[in-house]
């Protein structure tokens, strides 16, 4: 199928924080509790899921799905999402880095 053709496909915007061991804590209770769900509001995505690598320590990462790249990037050009990324700034200015990646799915299969 070429690029551009077809149904619009799913994209993943995933955001991949280190988390030093003091803060996990904390950053665990805030990301459950103020974090995520404040995204949500924000994002208007179809789902939204986190967790903790167990590979490597301290590494936790946030998936939120939307129906395609359109409505990702609509999401995350509101002005909201500017407030919700200073909060984080704020809240972690120490112990946490973050990067963030945007995935359209090339291929989705039942298992």
């Amino acid at each position: 199928m070429a690029r551009g053709s077809g149904p619009p496909r799913a994209t993943l915007f995933i955001v991949r924080a280190v988390v030093a061991p003091p803060y996990r804590e904390m950053f665990e209770h805030w990301y459950a509790n103020e974090h995520l769900p404040w995204a949500c509001r924000i994002f208007q995505c179809e789902t939204a899921w986190r967790g903790w690598s167990t590979v490597e320590e301290g590494m936790h990462y946030a998936v939120y799905r939307f129906a395609d790249k359109a409505a990702c990037d609509a999401a995350l050009g509101r002005d909201e999402f500017k407030e919700l990324v200073a909060d984080f700034n704020r809240t972690w200015p120490a112990g946490v880095t973050r990067t963030r990646d945007v995935v359209t799915l090339a291929e989705e299969r039942a298992g």
